[in-house]
């Protein structure tokens, strides 16, 4: 066998090599095959698994539908004219019968032209609602109404929000310093509140228990004076029948009587 024969078994070996190579796809699980015949997109994406296509006329264009997450920082200005960035994480997946539709109209790079630009919009639309200060204290109502703006902006391309998360707000330094001195007020005037009521209790306390005492000293003194009341009134109606006793002693003239129900007392003196 000559060299040339070699040489075009080993072309027509690699030529078939290739040709098998490129007339099968697998599409990875979680995924969309969407093909390509001769450039125009077909808009029956391949689900997962094992494919054929024409060799070197159809490419296939692998597009995931798995959930993918994107974190981005944003930029706003408050209700009340403050300056506000924050860093937000998306949970987002392609929708399958959209994967097509993604690759013709928007291609790889879909995040940075539709998801990115439509969470900085979000984020400025809703936090124009707040105040800096309600931003913090209502931040999951926040979050929640941004997460709905989003999804009006980037459903109709196929791309689904499956979770929203506002990581962080950051604001400027004057507006985190009066903040801080907001709370220490705060702080301070809680403290003294507690302190008054502390006070009050204590005192409300003190004049609970000097009531009790009055009031057991005033039991006292009354059951005292009661008591020589009793004792007094005793002491004067026995001085009483003393008196009235002593009084008909000093007026007996010492005679007793000469008849009891008129009969004659005997005579006690002997004589008739």
């Amino acid at each position: 066998m000559n060299t040339k024969k070699i040489i075009a078994i080993a072309a027509v070996a690699v030529a078939a090599i290739i040709l098998c190579a490129t007339s099968f796809v697998i599409v990875p699980a979680g995924s969309a095959g969407v093909v390509l015949t001769m450039g125009k997109v077909n808009q029956t994406a391949l689900t997962e698994g094992f494919h054929l296509k024409a060799p070197f006329i159809q490419t296939v264009e692998i597009v995931s539908n798995k959930i993918q997450k994107q974190e981005v920082q944003a930029a706003a200005v408050t209700k009340d004219l403050q300056s506000v960035s924050s860093d937000i994480a998306v949970n987002f997946r392609v929708s399958f019968n959209s994967s097509a539709e993604i690759v013709q109209n928007l291609g790889r790079d879909y995040q940075e032209i539709i998801l990115l630009p439509a969470v900085q919009e979000s984020m400025k639309s809703v936090s124009a609602r707040y105040t800096a200060e309600e931003l913090i204290t209502m931040r999951a109502q926040v979050g929640q109404e941004i997460k709905e703006t989003l999804e009006e902006k980037v459903t109709e391309y196929g791309i689904i929000v499956e979770k929203f998360n506002i990581v962080n707000f950051a604001f400027s330094q004057e507006f985190d310093a009066a903040i801080e001195a907001k709370q220490v007020a705060e702080q301070n005037l809680i403290k003294t509140q507690t302190e008054q009521q502390q006070a009050i209790v204590i005192a409300e306390a003190q004049a609970k228990q000097k009531l009790i005492e009055a009031e057991a000293e005033a039991e006292a003194i009354m059951k005292k004076a009661q008591a020589q009341a009793d004792a007094n009134k005793l002491l004067t109606e026995s001085l009483n029948d003393t008196i009235i006793q002593y009084d008909k002693i000093q007026k007996w003239d010492g005679k007793l009587p000469q008849a009891v129900g008129g009969n004659p007392i005997l005579d006690l003196t002997g004589r008739e």
